[in-house]
This record gives structure tokens, sequence and C-alpha cells, in this order.
């Protein structure tokens, strides 16, 4: 019973693109979502990039809906620097698989942000980001269904973008909003036959992020946060998560997504360079939870290395 429904999502998750020309236009599409979304903030605000006062590379591999053929998989990899005291630099490429390679997206940009001292303990810097995505769509998967849709692939579709933050943080606490992607990109044009039009436009995501580290005692301390993200047709979306900091070195923690998912965290600092981040999400849903039983699992690497402008890092919670 399991194989069989695992192959009939990866069929309806194959057909998504030949079932939605049917059906109109779509008005509104999400970015990734990211469970260790406070250990991989550039991706969704450009202020955050140097404000860990150390140069960084991180890199993300979520697997969504783990044993379930098809499933989207999303890698991350980003570079961030400071740039002299108030200033910082940083990339970062994010690419989206689903079907086995029938649809890929890749987004790719450059951030930069400037930081103003509020006063001897906050900051409160501001960022942008500019670059673009890619979009490659091979309709010939579908023919391994018995399917031969009259659709042309899509090769390597450029779509140019930008995005603003705003991010205040002190050493205890952390506050962020954000639209990474400012431009509403149509994805698809439609075709002639107006019985098999087909737009896709990728809305606006805002987000808001924070959290605040409190000390439990001389080795423990306890970091709540939170993640809103909102977009025009869908739901929002809020995250909410709990993390536990042992003697700098272990983490652990549990978060939930509200009306989606229950996931737990587990957080290794290996080397004082060196971090390794751990999730796992339970569906919480009526399908999830029958059908997408196998989870999702996401691991986040990240390597500092030391900066001319900081000797250590300011924060290694967030």
């Amino acid at each position: 019973m399991k194989n069989k429904s695992i192959s009939i999502v990866k069929f309806g998750i194959l057909l998504l693109p030949f079932f939605l020309i049917n059906i109109g236009e779509v008005k509104a599409q999400q970015d990734p979502n990211y469970t260790q979304y406070m250990l991989n903030t550039m991706v969704i605000n450009p202020a955050y990039v140097g404000s860990r006062g150390v140069v960084s590379v991180g890199g993300l591999y979520r697997s969504q809906w783990m044993g379930l053929e098809g499933a989207p998989k999303t890698q991350t990899f980003n570079v961030e620097t400071p740039v002299g005291e108030n200033m910082g630099l940083g990339f970062s490429i994010v690419n989206d698989n689903i079907g086995d390679g029938t649809v890929q997206e890749t987004y790719f940009d450059v951030a930069f942000s400037y930081t103003i001292k509020v006063n001897d303990e906050s900051n409160l810097a501001f960022g942008i980001n500019a670059g673009g995505d890619l979009l490659n769509i091979d309709f010939t998967n579908l023919i391994n269904y018995g399917i031969e849709p009259n659709l042309t692939n899509i090769d390597n579709k450029f779509s140019p973008n930008f995005g603003v933050g705003a991010y205040y943080y002190t050493e205890k606490f952390y506050a962020g909003i954000s639209v990474p992607s400012l431009l509403e990109t149509e994805h698809f044009e439609n075709s002639d036959d107006s019985s098999s039009s087909f737009l896709a436009t990728e809305r606006m995501n805002f987000y808001f992020t924070s959290g605040y580290i409190f000390e439990l005692d001389r080795k423990t301390k306890l970091r709540p946060s939170v993640l809103v993200k909102a977009v025009s047709g869908a739901p929002v979306q809020v995250d909410l998560s709990a993390n536990f900091l042992f003697n700098e070195k272990f983490t652990a923690g549990a978060a939930y997504r509200f009306g989606s998912s229950l996931s737990a965290l587990f957080g290794f600092q290996i080397t004082e360079k060196l971090m390794l981040g751990l999730a796992y999400d339970v569906a919480t849903t009526q399908l999830g939870s029958t059908t997408f039983n196998d989870g999702s699992f996401e691991v986040f690497l990240r390597f500092d290395f030391i900066s001319r402008y900081r000797r250590e890092v300011t924060n290694k919670f967030f």
C-alpha cells in the first residue's frame, strides 16, 4: 500500500505543470521553506550579511518528503563577509529540483548591507540584493507515465530580480524584515489556445524573523525564534522554534510550522570554526501523515574564517 501511494503522489507531482495549464492562472508562488531558517538567514534577508563579524561559508541540503519519488529537493550555498566596520557583502545560490529534474529552478544573487551603530549594544543594518533565477522544465519526463503533452520545454529562462531588507540585532536579540524578490516574475506565457493558457506569476514574499537568547545558567542558553512569511494568494506561514544551547557546543530543540509540520532540531559546534545543523520534519496534515510518512530531512554546514575586523564570532546562536 505504501509503494502504491508513493507512485500515485509521484505521478501527481510530475503532472502538476500539465494540470495547471488547463486550469488557468496560478496567482502565487512561494519561496522554498527552511526549518533551520535562523542559520540560513542570508538567503531571505540581505541585511544579515556581515552581521556575525567573520567570513562565513555555508551550505544547506533539504530533502522534502523522503521516500516519495520526485519530491522536492533544495540546496543552498552562500558566502558572506564584513567589509570594513559598517558594511557586509555576500553571495548565495539556491537550487530547487522537483520531479527528478522535471522542474529545476536556480536562484542566485549578490547582497550588500550597511550597518548603523545605534548604541554600544545594538545595530541596525539595511541590505539590498540583486540577481535572478534560471528556470528549466522538461515536459518530456511525462512520457514515462504514458502522457505525451504537446508542450515546449523551457530551457534556462532567465528572470532578473532584486530585494531589500532591514535587520536589527544585539548580542541577545535580533529582528528582521525583508522582501528578497521585489519583481513579480511571469514564468510562462499564455498560448494561442485559450483552453490551455497558463500563467505562473512569482509574487513578492514578505519575511519577518526574530529571536532572543535567555541565559538560564552559566552553561545553558535558550533561544526562542519565529519566522512569518506572507505572499499574496497563499496562507500566512508561521514557524515557531525553541533551541537550547549547552556549553557553547551542542544545541537541541523543536519547531512547529502551523498547519504543516513538527520538527526536531540539533546542532553541533564541531570545532571553533565548523558548525553542523540537522533538522527532521514530520508532516501534521492529514495527507502528510499518511503519504509523506518518511518526513523531511535538512542538513546545514557552516565554516567561519578569521576576520581582521573581529577575532571571534559575535554570536554562535544566530
